[in-house]
């Protein structure tokens, strides 16, 4: 069993296709799907289905997939830490973040970050603080901000916590309340609303609130990133909740402070086996120890 077999696996995994993940692994289809095929005969399973139309994975292959991940993770983490060894900052620095973030300019951060370690590969991925956590665990991201309710801790991972922040409402322009300095949930329930998915984190925060003061609103739109968010608050679709820190950066909209609003708190986290070298050298620039315990 060999890396690149592995590598070559993961790449069909993630796109679906023999052609495309050729394509991102820069060999040929046939001599990608040549090893696979005698990655399938000495593990004595198949990994893939294939048909005319789709490739997706068998239950064997999604049994073997974390495991190649870990074991691609730790070949890049070795080669990392043997330059660290003398004095380089190699390898990949995969970064998470939540599309509301507010404590840290993540795009000045990679720039700088970049700027002093030029020979890193860095990424960056939006999604929700659950799956953000989640890929933290499994070494598929290595640093992420994550935003979650003041009764809730980041589970599985080393975390210091950032800021903490109050939510505020954002109306359209000519909306009725767009002239009230302060309302209360009571006086929002009976808005029509547009948030994040339910059960995430960031949909959480409000929905905890609400229910706190025993209340129901209607969630008509459920949207996946705060921009999009407040382009639908603008057109006069709903109202919107969002962290006080993050809305300054939104236009066309009005903020309204919300006197028993929910709150959150901003983390930065990362492995509990460590930071590799780069995620050591990145939350270092941030003023962040990488040898500092889980808060």
């Amino acid at each position: 069993m060999e890396l690149q077999q592995m590598r070559y696996v993961v790449a069909v995994a993630e796109t679906n296709s023999f052609t495309r993940a050729a394509q991102r692994c820069l060999v040929v289809q046939s001599a990608l799907s040549q090893q696979i095929a005698r990655l399938e005969r000495e593990l004595g399973a198949r990994l893939f289905e294939r048909t005319s139309r789709r490739v997706r994975l068998t239950p064997a292959g999604a049994a073997f997939l974390p495991a190649a991940r870990e074991c691609l993770h730790a070949a890049e983490r070795a080669a990392a830490e043997v330059a660290a060894a003398v004095g380089e900052v190699r390898g990949r620095l995969a970064v998470g973040s939540i599309s509301t973030v507010a404590a840290v300019d993540i795009p000045a951060a990679l720039r700088e970050f970049h700027q002093r370690h030029p020979d890193v590969r860095v990424s960056l991925r939006v999604s929700p603080s659950e799956e953000l956590t989640e890929r933290v665990v499994h070494g598929a991201v290595d640093v992420a901000f994550l935003g979650l309710p003041t009764t809730t801790r980041p589970e599985g991972v080393h975390a210091r916590e950032l800021a903490r922040d109050t939510h505020v409402a954002i109306v359209a322009p000519d909306h009725p309340l767009a002239g009230e300095p302060a309302v209360d949930l009571r006086r929002l329930a009976g808005e029509t609303f547009v948030d994040l998915p339910a059960a995430t984190a960031g949909r959480m925060q409000s929905d905890q609130a609400f229910a706190a003061a025993g209340l129901d609103r209607d969630v008509a739109f459920e949207v996946t990133n705060a921009a999009l968010l407040a382009r639908m608050v603008r057109q006069g679709l709903g109202v919107a909740m969002l962290p006080s820190a993050y809305v300054p950066q939104l236009t066309g909209v009005v903020t309204i402070e919300v006197t028993d609003a929910p709150a959150r708190v901003e983390y930065v986290a990362w492995s509990r086996s460590g930071p590799t070298p780069a995620a050591a050298a990145f939350l270092a620039l941030l003023g962040i120890p990488g040898s500092a315990q889980a808060s």
